[in-house]
């Protein structure tokens, strides 16, 4: 996890909810995909904007799950001054196989609507 200044943080102060799904992998016994959700770690200093490092392990399907550690891309505004981050990688490999993937973090502070008009 990133923390400023190598400083553990004693709450969250950024962070994004993550759910989605894998592409169906046919290259195995039976086709089948898998369903993740989690929440990304704070954010990370990139350029102007900022990114998130992402963590999760799939549900057990098909006898196995695959695990993903990796970044989400650049904040993507939406207006009201909320943001999401998109994320498009491959799981790492069990079973024979790894499973695409692709997913939009949901807004940030969903609850804050110091912006809204």
């Amino acid at each position: 996890m990133f923390y400023p200044n190598n400083e553990k943080c004693d709450k969250q102060l950024h962070v994004h909810e993550i759910t989605g799904s894998t592409a169906i992998v046919e290259e195995c016994d039976e086709c089948h995909n898998h369903r993740f959700c989690t929440v990304s770690d704070e954010a990370i200093p990139y350029g102007v904007s900022h990114v998130h490092e992402v963590k999760f392990r799939t549900d057990f399907s098909d006898g196995h799950f695959h695990e993903f550690c990796g970044k989400t891309g650049p904040a993507i505004e939406v207006g009201n001054g909320k943001h999401v981050h998109y994320i498009k990688a491959t799981t790492e490999e069990e079973g024979g196989h790894r499973h695409n993937f692709q997913a939009a973090t949901l807004i940030d502070a969903p609850t804050d609507f110091e912006y809204c008009d």
